[in-house]
C-alpha cells in the first residue's frame, strides 16, 4: 500500500470519489474555513484523531479560522493509497457544503 500513485490515477480518484482536495504536485491540499479560531482548533483536533488512528499525519497550517491540510507519504516520495484513504476520512468530518 506504500507505492506512489501516478498523477493521473490520483486525479481520477479525487474526482471519482468526490474528494474535496486538490493535487499540487506530490501533495493533496484541502483548505477549510471553520468560522473562528476555536472552530479551526476543534476541526484540527478531529483531523488529528483520524491521523493518529491511521498513523499517517498531514501537515497542518492554522490561520485564525482557516485551516490548510497537506497530505503526502513522505517515506514513499509521493502520493499513495494511504493519502487518498485519509483524505476521504477527513472529508467525512464535514457536510458537503463546508
Amino acid at each position: 500500500m506504500s507505492g506512489v500513485l501516478p498523477p493521473a490515477e490520483v486525479d481520477a480518484a479525487l474526482e471519482g470519489r468526490n474528494l474535496r482536495w486538490r493535487r499540487e504536485g506530490d501533495v493533496l491540499v484541502k483548505e477549510v474555513d471553520r468560522g473562528n479560531f476555536a472552530g479551526a482548533l476543534a476541526y484540527v483536533n478531529r483531523v488529528g484523531a483520524l491521523a493518529e488512528a491511521a498513523n499517517h499525519h498531514p501537515d497542518v497550517d492554522i490561520r485564525w479560522s482557516n485551516v490548510v491540510l497537506r497530505l503526502s507519504t513522505h517515506s514513499a516520495g509521493g502520493l499513495t493509497a494511504r493519502d487518498l484513504a485519509l483524505a476521504a476520512e477527513i472529508d467525512a468530518l464535514e457536510p458537503e457544503g463546508d
